[in-house]
Order: structure tokens, then C-alpha cells, then sequence
């Protein structure tokens, strides 16, 4: 650590904010596209009209597109944890391997059967398999996604486990406390349920587009009313969902929440921010400027969105750090939290007792390890913290992770009043010019609110790759930068031609339109 040179975790950590950026263009439409077609293929199989066939098969060429290309994204991404980040993937390999290897197995082998039967099993097959067969197309990516936001739960708070001191590893010892972890139910439903907004939008553009064009009107219709629906349903799960993570944030990565409110000093009762310009020249988290410019604030809310109590105590930045606040345990007794600066100190003294108990063991000193290793045992909590120089470095970037949490949150909002505007007027939307062009402008809006929400999850946890017990600057591979600088152009060059093919290819399909599916 001493030596390692902090241009490769830089360009480490940009490969892999790179390649999962791209992999997400993909995947909130797989999960949402699949569920509205599935939906179109019912509607088929019950009335038998071949208009609902017509609608089922073009939606389901536009996600055959999405899907391939969302795929090999993925897959870019599980490999980087071998090729950059092989510290991480040694000591948690054992755990965050476990949900990565049932995705696989269970899930991406599940998507991508029925995926080859829903696309070219039509005449094939009896309508009913072939109805089966979609929706077990959606279900198998849907349960994809679940082993995934499991496994980056996990590192949102890591839960089920131990640490094995003989291998240095750390091992799972309750496999159900990992999958169903508060962190991780709420991380599934939320991340799944905001992704039906940008497939419902997706279907709302493209759909206006004819009407811009006066092409396919009754296509245009009813897939406007089915994706509206489907989209509202999906903002309102959203809303609840995202209270119930915001909740789980409090509880568990009270930093991050501090990030997101721009709250450096807490107050018992603290409001929360609705509107607000951070101050730029804040420079220090324990200096006596004002955070904000402007703001405008509800007060109270935040108190009770974090802990279900109008009076609760906040913590902010500054109490995180320089301790001097009451924490109330679930017990109801008010007590004071471990500081910072003792965190630190317990984590030097876990990793000095490990590398004591290493030495006794290699000397065969058998009492002198069982002290060190117990003294790891008291201190092992804390064991990332040893990896802290200043404890600035526990500061995330909080203007990128305030004004993200509040990008998401507006637009949010924006699209559940878009959703039922778009159901209120039906069809009055084809003589609405100024709506079908703001439907166009909406699909690249609900991308960016879907991208600011993974924002506020990923930044606002720095600096840690997994939450108290590994750093993201200790979990990099020791690799020189120039390899690492040359897959960066190399991936880089690589997404942006496949992202202009596929957009490419799709356009050339809804241009197309549904007219020339046989």
C-alpha cells in the first residue's frame, strides 16, 4: 500500500465506472421491455387478434437488440474483478462469487433458453409454450438482476459472513442473511421498479414518433396505454421502495446519507433538503462555512424518513468523524458511538494482530498467536479503517452525490405526473405536438434518472469497495498503468462503436415500424 501508485486505482476505478455505465444502458430495458411484451403476447394469446402479435413481435425485436448487446456488458464487468480488482476478489471471492455463480448458472441459462424459443419459436410451438416462454424469458433477467444487486448489497453491508485468519479470507457462514438482507430486498425492488420507467418511456417515445409521423395511430395507442400504466405502477413501487433503501442508508451508511442531504452539522428534528446550491467555498467539513447558499428545507422529514421519528438525531459529516453525538440503539438507550479516530486505531490493531498471529503461527508460538488472534476477533469490525490516513478520506464527493440524489428524486416525480397526465388524456395525445416531442426527450431523461440514482448508491459510499472493511484504493490489482490506460481506450473505442451500431440498427427497425413484421 505504501508504494502503490494512485493513478492505478484511478484508472482502475474509471474502467470499471466506464463498462458498468455502458452495461446500463442495457439493462433497464431488458427488464421492463420483456415484462410489457410478455404482456402484449397475453392480450394475443386470450383475444387471438393478430394486431396484438404484430405489437408483441416488434417490441420484442427491439429487446432481442437491447438484450444481446447487455449481455456481453456483463460479462466485460465480472471479469474486471479478476483482471483490476484481484485484492477484492481474493478476500471476498468466496462470498461475492457465491450470488455471481447462481446468476449464471440459474438465471442467465434460465433468460437465455426461453430467450431462443420467444425470438424464433413462433409456428414452432403451441401458442401457449411461446407465451410461457416470454415470460420466462422476463423472469430469468429479472432474477438475474437479483443475484447481482444481492451481491453489491453486500458491499453496501456486508452481512452473513466471517473472517477465516489462517487463509485471510472472508468466508460465508449464513447464505440466507446475505440474499435476504434489509440492504438487499430494498437495493432488488427499487432497482428493478425505477427500470420499468425507462422502458415504459422508451415505448411513449417511439410510440409518439409515429404519431409524429401520422404512421401506425392505433399500434401507437395502445402501446402508449400499456407502457403509461406499466410505467406509473413502476414509479409509485419506485417511490416506496427508495424510502424503504433511504431507510436502510440511514441505518447502515449514515455517511452517505449525510452526502446526500449535505449535512454537515446534525440536529435533533433536521429537516430535509428539498431545493439547494451547495456553497463552493466549503473546502473543509469542519470549518465554520455555511454548506449551502440556498435551500429550502421540510422541516423535520428527515429526521423521520431516516429513522421513523420526528426528533431524531441526524448525524452530519462532522458528527461522523469527531464523534460528540448520542446514537439511539433499536433498544430505545441513547449511547455514544465509536469515533472515527478509535476505528481507526481498531483497525491498525486488527491488522497488526493478524500479521502477529501470522508470524506465530509460522514460529509455532501457539499461545502468542491465540492472544493476537484474539485481539483480531475485538478488532476485526474495524479492520478497513486500519487502511485510513486522515480521516478525510471517509468524506465522499458530496456535491456529485447531493445534486444526483436530488436530480433522481425530481424527475422521479416528473415522470409519475407524466405517467398519469399520458392515462388522463388518452387519446387526445395524437393532436398534442408539444407532448409527443417532450415524449422523445423523456427516454434519454428517465436514462439519466436511472444513471443518478447508481451515482448516489456508488459515490456516496466512497471510499469503500466494501462498507468499513476494505478501501477501494486496497482492493486494486498491482498492475502497471499503462496496461490498464490501453483496455480503457481500447473498451472505450469498443462501447461507443457498439452504442452508435445499436442505436443504429434500432432506429433503422422503428423506422421500419411494425408494418414489415411477418
Amino acid at each position: 500500500m505504501e508504494t502503490l501508485d494512485l493513478s492505478i486505482i484511478d484508472w482502475s476505478r474509471a474502467q470499471f465506472a466506464m463498462t458498468a455505465m455502458d452495461h446500463w444502458i442495457f439493462v433497464p430495458l431488458t427488464l421492463s421491455l420483456g415484462f410489457i411484451m410478455a404482456v402484449m403476447e397475453t392480450v394475443y394469446y386470450k383475444t387471438g387478434k393478430a394486431e396484438w402479435q404484430t405489437m408483441t413481435k416488434f417490441w420484442m425485436r427491439l429487446f432481442g437488440i437491447n438484450f444481446a448487446v447487455g449481455v456481453a456488458g456483463g460479462l466485460i464487468l465480472e471479469f474486471q474483478f479478476g483482471t483490476n480488482w484481484s485484492n477484492y476478489s481474493w478476500l471476498v471471492g468466496d462470498i461475492f462469487g457465491a450470488p455471481l455463480a447462481i446468476e449464471g448458472i440459474m438465471a442467465f441459462f434460465l433468460e437465455s433458453t426461453f430467450f431462443v424459443i420467444m425470438f424464433f419459436g413462433w409456428n414452432k410451438v403451441s401458442k401457449g409454450f411461446h407465451l410461457a416462454a416470454t415470460w420466462l424469458t422476463w423472469f430469468g433477467a429479472t432474477l438475474s438482476s437479483l443475484w447481482i444487486l444481492v451481491a453489491n448489497a453486500w458491499m453496501q453491508y456486508p452481512t452473513g459472513t466471517s473472517f477465516n485468519i489462517d487463509t485471510v479470507r472472508s468466508e460465508m457462514t449464513d447464505f440466507w442473511a446475505v440474499l435476504f438482507s434489509p440492504m438487499a430486498m430494498n437495493k432488488f425492488f427499487h432497482t428493478v421498479t425505477s427500470s420499468w420507467i425507462v422502458g415504459a418511456a422508451f415505448v411513449i417515445g417511439v410510440s409518439c414518433w409515429y404519431l409524429m409521423k401520422k404512421r401506425n395511430i392505433e399500434f401507437a395507442h395502445k402501446s402508449i396505454r400499456i407502457a403509461a400504466a406499466f410505467g406509473l405502477l413502476g414509479i409509485i413501487l419506485a417511490m416506496y421502495s427508495g424510502d424503504g433503501s433511504a431507510y436502510q442508508v440511514a441505518q447502515k451508511q449514515p455517511m452517505k446519507l449525510a452526502a446526500m442531504e449535505g449535512l454537515y452539522q446534525g440536529h435533533t428534528g433536521e429537516g430535509l433538503v428539498a431545493m439547494g446550491i451547495l456553497n463552493p467555498a466549503k473546502k473543509e467539513y469542519n470549518d465554520a462555512t455555511n454548506p449551502f447558499l440556498i435551500k429550502i428545507t421540510a422541516p423535520k422529514l428527515l429526521s423521520f424518513l431516516a429513522f421513523r421519528d420526528f426528533d431524531a438525531h441526524v448525524p452530519g459529516i462532522k458528527d461522523l468523524l469527531d464523534g460528540g453525538y448520542l446514537e439511539t440503539r433499536p433498544d430505545g438507550q441513547a449511547v455514544k458511538p465509536v469515533t472515527t479516530d478509535e476505528k481507526i486505531v481498531f483497525g491498525k490493531m486488527a491488522q497488526n494482530a493478524l500479521k502477529g498471529y501470522k508470524l506465530a503461527k509460522k514460529e509455532h508460538n501457539d499461545s502468542l498467536a491465540s492472544v493476537n488472534k484474539a485481539v483480531f476477533a475485538a478488532t476485526s469490525p474495524y479492520y478497513g479503517y486500519g487502511y485510513i490516513k486522515d480521516k478525510k478520506q471517509l468524506i465522499p464527493n458530496v456535491p456529485l452525490t447531493f445534486y444526483s440524489f436530488r436530480f433522481m428524486v425530481i424527475f422521479g416525480g416528473f415522470f409519475l405526473l407524466y405517467f398519469i397526465f399520458i392515462l388522463y388524456i388518452r387519446r387526445r395525445i395524437e393532436n398534442m405536438k408539444w407532448l409527443q416531442k417532450l415524449a422523445l426527450w423523456a427516454i434519454p431523461l428517465a436514462y439519466l434518472t436511472s444513471f443518478s440514482g447508481w451515482i448516489v448508491a456508488e459515490v456516496g459510499r466512497q471510499p469503500w469497495a466494501i462498507q468499513d472493511l476494505l478501501p477501494t484504493f486496497a482492493a486494486v490489482s498491482s498492475i502497471p498503468v499503462s496496461s490498464i490506460q490501453t483496455t480503457f481506450a481500447f473498451f472505450a473505442i469498443l462501447f461507443i462503436v457498439l452504442f452508435i451500431a445499436i442505436v443504429s440498427i434500432m432506429v433503422h427497425e422503428i423506422r421500419k415500424g411494425p408494418e414489415h413484421i411477418q
